[in-house]
């Protein structure tokens, strides 16, 4: 009974998991660098994340700024964001893109 218990519980806890990340993607008026967590960037022949290969922060309430560690990756991050299903457009000053 024990065993059952332990195997229920672990399932339940992967489950409360998955659904706080699923929450944690939502917009809902403030912004949030969760909502890229699921866009890759191809970095070099790579998919990788773009919380890996760059800096994301919230600059203002609604603004979500992206600021890349290889100046080379704005483009391809930029394009990656558009291609997404995120549904926000990135405005691009030549050294960070800006989410509104």
């Amino acid at each position: 009974m024990k065993e059952v218990m332990n195997t229920a519980k672990e399932k339940m806890q992967k489950t409360v998991n998955v659904l706080d990340k699923d929450f944690a993607a939502i917009r809902a008026g403030r912004a949030n660098p969760n909502v890229l967590d699921k866009v890759t960037v191809d970095y070099y022949g790579t998919p990788t994340p773009i919380g890996q290969m760059a800096t994301v922060s919230v600059a203002e309430a609604r603004v979500l700024t992206i600021q890349p560690w290889d100046k080379t990756q704005l483009k391809p991050i930029e394009k990656a964001i558009q291609a997404s299903d995120i549904g926000i457009n990135p405005t691009n000053d030549g050294s960070m893109l800006r989410l509104m």
